[in-house]
């Protein structure tokens, strides 16, 4: 097996970084300033085709010309112009249409896939509770049976694309029961948009990705029909988990976008900064600095990419998993580590918000912690070389 692109997937790699570089580039910063989300820009981008990379034709996908290679290609050139816009098609797709693809009946797929991968609209992942993050079995939200009808109670956290003007769904994991061996029973139940009783509070107030939805929400017997629930009652955990390995391989994606874009920075404004009669790329405290995001960049499309290509070739869940955890964690922490080098190299200007510099600093750091901390990250990996840790 190969981890090389193939010529496919470099020629959609060229089409979507004329995309980003025209219809996105350009306004990414104002966005940013702004706390703007672009539904046009969304709508565009399901027009190109991104939103539908892993869905069948028959809901307007890509079929068999689409792979998980292919969005993480998408996901990277976009984040490599602005990581906002990478984590909405990163969501939008990783953790609202492939748990309907995955999970959902018939019925629940024509109903809401063609719009959400047309780009017309988005459907979000509630899985974060104020009290459970890292700790998802923790859960606290309930859903009971009452009539023919769920009755849904709780809160969730930091939801991406679930209070837009376009959000038509929000799956949500919920306890619908208790196991024989007395932990909970936890099963996932999609909520419509105007669902009485659910609510998307306030925007949250981020450090980075201004420019992406993100919503706490609440239920207070929010009522939906029985056939909402999404897979089999009392899976929703378990779904919910593989669901993450595939996004932890899209999030090491979004890093190498960010990587990407530091370097391509770091290298134009070292050849062009002029110090003691001469460029600042000719120093070597500034050139092994670059040399070094070149390394990373390398090492975290590697692992990225090797990772798309085991899940694309149907390997062993357990490979598979394995793959996903050590490129996230690589490729997230050398994302972090990269916007920090490229904001040296560019000094104090690094440190003003009209340098693109400064937004990748600040959106770099959820890399780490969305879809699972590095830590979640290690001890995932641990496990997985047969090492008891807790």
């Amino acid at each position: 097996m190969t981890f090389e692109l193939s010529e496919d997937h470099e020629s959609f790699r060229r089409v979507v970084r004329d995309f980003a570089e025209k219809e996105i580039a350009p306004h990414a910063a104002q966005w940013d300033r702004d706390h703007h989300f672009p539904v046009d820009v969304v709508a565009s981008m399901g027009q190109l085709g991104l939103f539908g990379l892993t869905a069948p034709e028959e809901f307007g996908g890509a079929g068999e010309d689409g792979d998980f290679t292919s969005l993480c290609v998408a996901i990277e050139e976009i984040g490599r112009v602005d990581q906002s816009l990478g984590i909405t098609l990163q969501a939008g797709v990783g953790l609202g249409i492939n748990p309907l693809l995955e999970y959902g009946t018939q019925a629940q797929k024509e109903r809401w896939l063609p719009d959400l991968v047309a780009g017309t609209a988005l459907a979000g992942f509630g899985l974060t509770e104020p009290g459970a993050g890292s700790d998802a079995g923790a859960t606290r939200t309930r859903a009971e049976l009452d009539g023919g009808e769920w009755v849904v109670n709780g809160a969730k956290q930091f939801i991406t694309n679930s209070g837009s003007s376009v959000t038509s769904v929000v799956t949500v994991t919920a306890r619908t029961g208790e196991r024989p061996d007395g932990r909970p029973e936890i099963s996932a139940i999609m909520l419509p948009s105007g669902t009485p009783g659910f609510t998307a509070e306030k925007a949250c107030d981020k450090l980075g990705w201004h420019a992406s939805d993100t919503h706490p929400l609440s239920f207070a017997d929010a009522r939906v029909p029985e056939d909402h629930l999404l897979g089999e009652r009392g899976r929703g955990y378990a779904q919910f988990l593989a669901t993450l390995d595939d996004g932890r391989v899209a999030i090491s994606a979004l890093s190498v976008g960010c990587i990407q874009a530091c370097l391509d920075m770091a290298l134009a404004y070292a050849g062009e900064r002029q110090t003691f009669g001469g460029p600042i790329g000719r120093k070597q405290g500034v050139a092994f600095q670059i040399a070094d995001l070149e390394v990373m960049l390398h090492a975290s499309r590697g692992l990225t990419y090797r990772a798309a290509a085991l899940k694309d070739a149907g390997a062993p869940m357990k490979q598979f998993k394995q793959a996903a955890a050590v490129a996230k964690l690589y490729s997230t922490e050398s994302a972090v580590t990269a916007t920090r080098i490229a904001t040296q190299v560019f000094g104090g200007y690094g440190f003003m918000e009209e340098y693109p510099v400064a937004r990748f600093y600040r959106d770099a750091k959820v890399l780490e912690i969305g879809e699972g901390t590095s830590e979640v990250q290690r001890m995932l990996i641990a496990r997985g070389l047969g090492l008891p840790v807790e």
